[in-house]
């Protein structure tokens, strides 16, 4: 039998492999090679086409994404073609590692490995390292720019990485200057899509469910996706400077990786952890210090205008009105309150002054009674987006804080463009975040994010980053003069904005009357309110509304016991804009949690409850949608009723329009 040099190469590759080494294959003339996900079912190839470098995938022997390019336009040159390929080498990874905070506890990271190294033809011989990650559930990749003598600091005017689609997908996106990223997802196949943010979810014909995005967004630009309306081609469009470029760099860097799920049903797009998988371990080392929690606050009373953010007869931060939001924070087990508007500079939006209290708010009083009642001062760093002023008196500010107590923040940056000149997800700002996120770190302080860069799994590296927003939440239902989030918005950002990391969404409105904006209100029912606190995930979650809403409401009972940590997550049905069911298991206990909601159709669900133990018996606490419920007419009725269950009970609940099923299994 005759074996040519290729083919022996191949084998020579398999055979080192499987004895757990990391072969390096002098490949100057090996054009093609492949590396496949642990279980065999994903197939990413690389290969050459006339000094130009490209990747293909397929799943199951079909094919996911054509030939799709790679390279860069510098500042000064390209970097896209005129390659060979110098060498590849395989490897393979397997641990298990342990969230300190999570949907689940334990997180499997395997994946099979390949590095390709490419370098010019010419008298620069530039070259990098593309590394390819496959896992089971996707795969990811990145560019590596080794030390070297002609790439040291270098300008990126375009990426020029390619997702060639094999096939016109359904997909679900918003436009990539969303400001905040706070739009409407709407639905268009890839050969509509202008330029859109990650993460962008399709729908395969086939039935496959992918999303395409980033992790371990680390000082470079974030990634959008361009189409070009003619093909199902979409490529990188990285968020530019104020001036124009993508990205400053220098060599050795690595950029972000790009990533996609590739999931056999849109729940099991939610259950992969293939980006937290491309972030770095935890760098902060000790983190018993991070604590998940439910908290309430002043900010519904100020959409709604009973208070203001700034100092005069109606401050909603007033010391005695946050001392009646703590006392009732500690009669309901709640963790914390944040309280807004507290510092100078709300009066003219401008300069604000991070450790300079109104005088009407005496934060020695409010933290040392929060103290006595266990609940904590959450803080709150409004930057209007002047980057410059907060960097300025940011280690003072969470020096401050943390003189007092108060280890948990809130920042923002309402404002139009940072500094009102430089995008949110460019460069500059990712620079800013990771700054203020690393700084909050040294001062064992956590961080819920607004108006971020679009999350991409660093809370893996810096576990103090619990939550942000970049969504469209609640909030809008408050003020936003379009009448609110539509009934089906809930049922698509938990396969979109969802996976890029944790939302700070805000559900657990009760009072659906805006008398600010009278055709502006929350479009779901009670029921559904409470099942959005097992459906969004945030490890640290606010109940949005009044306090004076709660009181003496019986549905107030699943908000008071739903946790915000996990130690497991299972998605029993989904249907992207339809419905949604999520169960979650307690971390702390042996209790289970069931969130259920549905669109503007009213559906009865099939509740198949086998998550739970076999052969134990649970206590089901059922709230649901009460006789009349409607969203629009009287969102009000709430059901509350308890049944014995099990493993192999079936549960058949009726869902209103826009409504929901809220359930708290508890082991008998």
């Amino acid at each position: 039998m005759k074996v040519n040099c290729r083919d022996f190469l191949k084998i020579l590759s398999v055979v080192i492999l499987l004895f757990g080494f990391s072969p390096t294959v002098d490949a100057q003339n090996l054009k093609n090679d492949i590396v496949k996900s642990p279980d065999g079912s994903i197939t990413l190839e690389f290969g050459t086409n006339q000094g130009k470098v490209f990747y293909k995938v397929s799943k199951d022997g079909k094919s996911i994404l054509n030939d799709s390019y790679l390279g860069f336009e510098l500042k000064e040159s390209s970097l896209k073609d005129n390659f060979s390929v110098k060498n590849i080498s395989h490897s393979k990874f397997d641990e298990t590692w342990q969230q300190p905070w999570g949907e689940e506890i334990d997180v499997r990271n395997h994946y099979n490995e390949m590095k390709v190294s490419v370098k010019e033809n010419s008298k620069l011989a530039r070259e990098f390292v593309i590394n390819f990650r496959v896992f089971d559930d996707g795969f990811g990749f990145r560019y590596e720019f080794p030390k070297q003598k002609n790439l040291k600091e270098f300008v990126i005017m375009d990426e020029l990485t390619e997702f060639n689609f094999a096939d016109d997908h359904k997909t679900w996106s918003i436009p990539y200057n969303t400001e905040f990223y706070e739009g409407l997802f709407k639905s268009n196949p890839i050969s509509k899509l202008d330029t859109v943010a990650t993460p962008l979810t399709m729908e395969t014909k086939s039935g496959l469910f992918l999303t395409v995005h980033q992790a371990n967004l680390t000082d470079y630009a974030m990634m959008n996706l361009a189409g070009d309306k003619t093909s199902t081609k979409l490529k990188a469009y990285l968020t530019p400077w104020a001036t124009g470029e993508k990205v400053f760099a220098k060599a050795p860097s690595v950029t972000p990786w790009k990533t996609m799920i590739i999931a056999k049903s849109a729940g099991d797009l939610m259950l992969s952890r293939l980006m937290l998988n491309l972030n770095e371990p935890n760098k902060l080392g000790d983190v018993s210090w991070i604590k998940p929690g439910r908290y309430i606050g002043i900010w519904w009373a100020i959409h709604m205008e009973k208070y203001t953010w700034k100092a005069g007869p109606n401050h909603g931060a007033k010391t005695e009105n946050v001392l009646r939001y703590i006392d009732f924070a500690a009669k309901h087990n709640f963790s914390g309150v944040l309280v807004e508007g507290w510092n100078k500079g709300w009066e003219d939006w401008k300069d604000f002054k991070f450790s300079e209290p109104y005088p009407d708010f005496d934060i020695k009083k409010i933290t040392d009674y929060a103290k006595s009642k266990n609940v904590t001062l959450i803080g709150h760093h409004e930057t209007a987006g002047n980057t410059v002023n907060y960097e300025s008196q940011m280690s003072d500010a969470f020096a401050y804080y943390k003189k007092y107590g108060v280890d948990v923040v809130k920042t923002g940056y309402v404002g139009g463009k940072l500094d009102g000149k430089q995008p949110h997800s460019s460069q500059y700002g990712v620079r800013h975040y990771r700054k203020v996120i690393e700084e909050a770190a040294k001062h064992k302080i956590m961080i819920d994010n607004h108006e971020p860069v679009m999350p991409t799994g660093l809370q893996r590296t810096l576990p103090n980053l619990m939550t942000q927003e970049g969504v469209r939440g609640q909030e809008w239902d408050a003020w936003s003069k379009d009448g609110g989030n539509p009934p089906e918005h809930t049922t698509i950002i938990p396969f979109t904005r969802g996976l890029a990391g944790p939302i700070d969404f805000t559900p657990g409105t009760f009072n659906f009357t805006n008398p600010v904006l009278p055709n502006t209100k929350v479009h779901t029912t009670l029921a559904k309110q409470l099942a959005l606190s097992v459906v969004i995930y945030s490890p640290l979650q606010m109940a949005s509304d009044m306090i004076e809403n709660y009181e003496n409401n019986p549905a107030f009972e699943f908000i008071t016991n739903c946790p915000t940590d996990w130690s497991k997550t299972v998605v029993p049905d989904a249907k992207i804009g339809d419905f949604v069911t999520i169960a979650r298991k307690d971390k702390a206990s042996e209790n289970w949690f069931l969130g259920s909601i549905t669109n503007k159709d009213a559906r009865t669900v099939k509740l198949d409850l086998k998550f739970l133990d076999a052969g134990k018996k649970y206590k089901a606490k059922i709230f649901r949608d009460g006789k009349g419920a409607d969203y629009e007419k009287n969102p009000y009725p709430v059901i509350i009723e308890e049944k014995e269950v099990d493993s192999k009970t079936i549960l058949s609940v009726d869902l209103a329009r826009s409504g929901g099923v809220a359930i708290i299994f508890t082991k008998l």
